[in-house]
């Protein structure tokens, strides 16, 4: 991970220089937890209770109020009123002939940022119960039980973010803190409305920054804490030693729903430019790039001879957006972006989504094992109905009619048929795809293990297009021959996108 802890002066102990960053003393080296070498930061209090007294009040719990439909279960005796000429049983009509409904609601917390009263929250909280539109009503509730209906300002799914406004003066509130000078193993305070239990203090330290769940996104990045995250704490705020928010409480890593010390938080850095936009009342700016991206495992990394966790390969590319304007290919690897490396902590995604939409951006990319470096012009990002579009059905594809196994026992633990249209509708492949079809897979294998399976479109090996069985066979051999210990080959599936997968080759 990518911590810049900036410690690099040299103290004078007993007359002998020791340098903190690199923890030598006259040329050797000891111990990093040596005795009396580290010493207790200011900022560790013997108690929380003056700073959770001075913090409380801008904290607010969020209530929410939603009608959704309710599906009746069915009467058995229903219809046989019907069948004799009866109505519907006494208490079983619908008046008008609308679906019955229930109240359904949610509880969160909630941080004032202005005393005219805007409230920074989550999205999730207000979000319609179906995934779409918002709930039918929002209620802030202060520290000392006063209630406020609450306006929704702005919402922003991609940060799950929300921007709430409640009419009042001279409220309470809270100023944003820089989430960027964070250190691992600072004290941090969360304070919010877990199970609805509100005005709950806890406190722990800083566990990991730059802390990724899902590998994608502008804001995979959350700050990880030990300090006790329950439901109901999201939105809600974490604060450094000086009262400042340097986070928003969004979610929590647990094998059962409860609390067990992984806490995470969306970095005041990443919320704040979010906040502020939906406060003038516009949309979040993002840049987008337009592919397909895919981490550089073991074997992908093995067949295209890279080191792994070096970059992400390009799967496939929108056409007309950012990356095919300037160049960018399937298959391509992004080492670099605005010279800043590619990692697990870095994504691409991370960095274009945080670029100047307009900018100039230097992307650099090994391509046949050549690097080169593209100037990408930063595109917007589209709506998350767009992306989901773009992203396909997602469909598992039919079955094909016949197994004709032309290639049993290959390299690859594969056999393959050449694809033909009748197999392609089959499989619910588009009519233009051309590659090789597996039409049965040998279970011990390591392509079984990587998840490939019948009825697999396999568009290339080691990005050269393959049609049919002897082409993929002589790609193989290419691979063996060159000392590679695996194949990167390109994966079609129903209407899902194409994918890159790594396929060992040094036990066959």
């Amino acid at each position: 991970m990518r911590y810049a802890y900036g410690v690099a002066a040299a103290l004078l102990l007993g007359g002998t220089a020791f340098s903190v960053a690199t923890g030598q003393v006259g040329g050797g080296q000891i111990a990093q937890n040596a005795p009396a070498q580290i010493a207790p930061r200011a900022g560790a209090p013997l108690s929380f209770a003056d700073l959770a007294a001075r913090l409380q009040p801008a904290v607010v719990n969020i209530s929410t109020k939603q009608r959704v439909a309710v599906r009746r279960q069915s009467d058995p005796f229903e219809e046989f009123f019907r069948r004799f000429g009866g109505g519907a049983p006494q208490g079983q009509q619908q008046q008008g002939g609308q679906a019955p409904t229930r109240e359904t609601g949610s509880l969160g917390s909630g941080f004032i940022i202005s005393p005219d009263g805007y409230v920074v929250t989550n999205n999730h909280l207000i979000q319609g119960a179906n995934g779409t539109g918002t709930v039918d009503s929002v209620t802030v509730i202060l520290t000392d039980r006063k209630e406020y209906p609450a306006r929704i300002v702005g919402r922003d799914s991609a940060s799950d973010l929300a921007l709430l406004k409640i009419e009042g003066t001279n409220l309470p509130y809270v100023n944003w803190g820089d989430s960027t000078r964070a250190r691992v193993g600072d004290w941090v305070v969360a304070i919010g409305n877990p199970y609805g239990l509100g005005g709950t203090v806890t406190a722990g330290i800083i566990s990991a920054l730059h802390r990724g769940i899902t590998g994608v996104g502008a804001y995979d990045r959350y700050i990880q804490t030990d300090a006790s995250i329950n439901m109901g704490n999201s939105g809600g705020p974490m604060f450094d030693m000086s009262g400042n928010v340097i986070g928003v409480n969004s979610a929590l890593i647990s094998p059962t729903g409860a609390s067990v010390g992984i806490g995470l938080a969306i970095p005041a850095e990443a919320a704040k430019p979010v906040i502020d936009a939906l406060r003038r009342g516009q949309a979040p700016q993002r840049g987008y790039l337009g592919v397909g991206l895919q981490p550089l495992d073991e074997n992908i990394a093995a067949s295209l001879s890279l080191p792994k966790d070096t970059g992400e390969i390009v799967r496939s590319v929108v056409p007309g957006e950012a990356a095919a304007r300037s160049g960018i290919q399937q298959g391509d690897v992004i080492v670099r972006v605005g010279g800043q490396d590619v990692t697990p902590d870095q994504t691409v995604s991370y960095l274009i989504a945080n670029s100047t939409v307009g900018s100039k951006v230097p992307v650099d990319i090994i391509r046949d094992g050549r690097r080169r470096t593209l100037a990408v012009t930063v595109g917007q990002r589209p709506s998350e109905e767009v992306l989901a579009r773009q992203a396909g059905s997602g469909g598992e594809g039919g079955q094909m009619n016949e197994e004709r196994p032309v290639a049993p026992g290959t390299a690859l633990g594969l056999s393959l048929q050449a694809l033909n249209p009748d197999i392609a509708r089959a499989i619910n492949v588009p009519a233009t795809v051309r590659g090789v079809v597996v039409t049965a897979v040998d279970a011990s294998s390591d392509a079984a293990e990587k998840g490939i399976r019948r009825g697999d479109v396999i568009l290339s090996v080691n990005r050269q297009p393959v049609t049919t069985p002897a082409a993929v066979l002589a790609q193989v051999e290419a691979a063996r021959r060159a000392n590679r210990t695996s194949v990167l080959l390109l994966l079609k599936r129903g209407a899902s996108p194409e994918a890159f997968v790594g396929v060992d080759i040094s036990n066959r």
